[in-house]
């Protein structure tokens, strides 16, 4: 296993992987521009954080419903494919959207229809796309592929809020959509650049996709480390990760226009990014372990400051060191599954977390804005700080127990 940046020049010298990271960041800046410019768009038309929850969990809550299916099917189906569908899908959703804000038709119930048929597909194609990656490199660059995506994702979620920032200042929502309608062809057309000699997949010894389903889920639950790891990540997507989705309405505790809002949006990104681009320097599968399961607490901790900070450059502060945590224990918890897993079961484990890092979130969002309209955002987001700390404090120490059993 190649170590550091020697591992991702190796990486992107395939030339399938790289057709498909061209293309990934394309899209991925257009998405982030797209659902800064929806989350504006909503709190200037409801003011509302009981909206923004419902729309974060319509768009991300699917992945509970479709996502396990979805996995199994990605571990007996073609991949490339499905993903390549999926794509098309979107871009004509993202072009629906364009259209309908032209014409000054889009509505919060609208919206959160739209927002509900993206998640969909989004949930449908999420473990094809994951379940890819060892198709497009060799095992020796799986942990460096994963880290280039790591960073990729978390430069989009850079980028695309500044863009999205810009754009909302001018007044252009219409644009925004369109920037991620175009950044959708462009990976379209790389998609179908990608040429697979061989995939790497195994039929599924199960009668039926629920049974596939259950034997996954059963593997993952009867691991002690991965259901270890799995359930830190829960913890984190129910309680910290929807400050994400409710970011409008954190923004405007500090009477933030659409400007500091993307400002404050690029600021996760930020941490995100420096937080991917350290991933992409650790090749040692147990370390990154380790980061995913102690960075809780680092976490919970910066929630609280963001919770109760009434200075702005201070909250600032403590989104960064969420961004930072919130990729390290995505990311780091990825690389672990594709590693430890039986490749017949990558599918459905990768699942198993898309759901979590998704659909956790929606949950959270969901019931965090609701009670933000009762008591205010600040209460609800030091209470999931407070839970977070807790957890992450038990699961630290026991670390070692867990780090053994994932026998990496």
């Amino acid at each position: 296993m190649r170590n550091g940046w020697h591992g991702v020049r190796a990486a992107l010298s395939e030339a399938n992987y790289l057709n498909f990271t061209i293309g990934n960041v394309f899209s991925l800046i257009g998405t982030w521009v797209q659902r800064v410019a929806l989350g504006w768009l909503v709190w200037e038309l409801t003011g509302s954080g009981a909206w923004l929850g419902a729309i974060a969990f319509a768009d991300l809550f699917p992945m509970v419903l479709v996502t396990p299916l979805a996995g199994a099917l990605a571990d007996r189906s073609d991949r490339l494919r499905v993903t390549r569908i999926s794509q098309a899908l979107l871009m004509v959703h993202a072009g629906l959207l364009t259209v309908l804000s032209a014409f000054g038709s889009l509505s919060p119930l609208l919206i959160l229809v739209l927002a509900l048929i993206s998640g969909v597909v989004t949930a449908f194609n999420q473990p094809f796309r994951m379940a890819l990656l060892p198709d497009l490199v060799g095992r020796e660059n799986l942990v460096s592929a994963v880290a280039v995506n790591s960073i990729v994702f978390n430069t989009a979620r850079f980028i695309g809020p500044a863009i999205a920032g810009l754009v909302i200042a001018k007044g252009s929502l219409t644009l925004a959509f369109a920037i991620n309608f175009g950044t959708f062809a462009a990976f379209s057309w790389t998609l179908a650049r990608i040429r697979l000699v061989t995939l790497d997949q195994a039929p599924s010894t199960s009668r039926s996709l629920l049974n596939s389903v259950v034997e996954g889920w059963r593997y993952a639950i009867g691991h002690i480390g991965l259901g270890a790891m799995l359930l830190m990540l829960t913890v984190v997507s129910l309680c910290v990760r929807p400050i994400l989705e409710l970011m409008p309405s954190y923004a405007a505790l500090f009477g933030s226009d659409a400007n500091g809002f993307a400002l404050m949006t690029s600021t996760i990104g930020l941490g995100s990014l420096v937080g991917a681009i350290c991933l992409s320097r650790q090749a040692d599968p147990t370390a990154l372990a380790t980061m995913a399961l102690s960075n809780g607490l680092l976490m919970g901790a910066a929630l609280l400051v963001a919770a109760l900070a009434h200075q702005k450059l201070l909250g600032l502060l403590a989104l960064f060191i969420l961004g930072f945590g919130m990729v390290v224990s995505g990311i780091a918890n990825q690389i672990v599954i594709q590693l430890a897993v039986p490749d017949h079961l990558r599918g459905r484990l990768l699942a198993l977390h898309s759901m979590i890092f998704r659909g956790a979130p929606a949950l959270g969002a969901l019931a965090i804005g609701a009670l933000s309209d009762l008591t205010g955002l600040r209460g609800p987001l030091a209470v999931g700080a407070a839970v977070t700390f807790a957890f992450s404090g038990i699961v630290h120490v026991r670390r070692k127990v867990i780090l053994r059993s994932l026998d990496l």
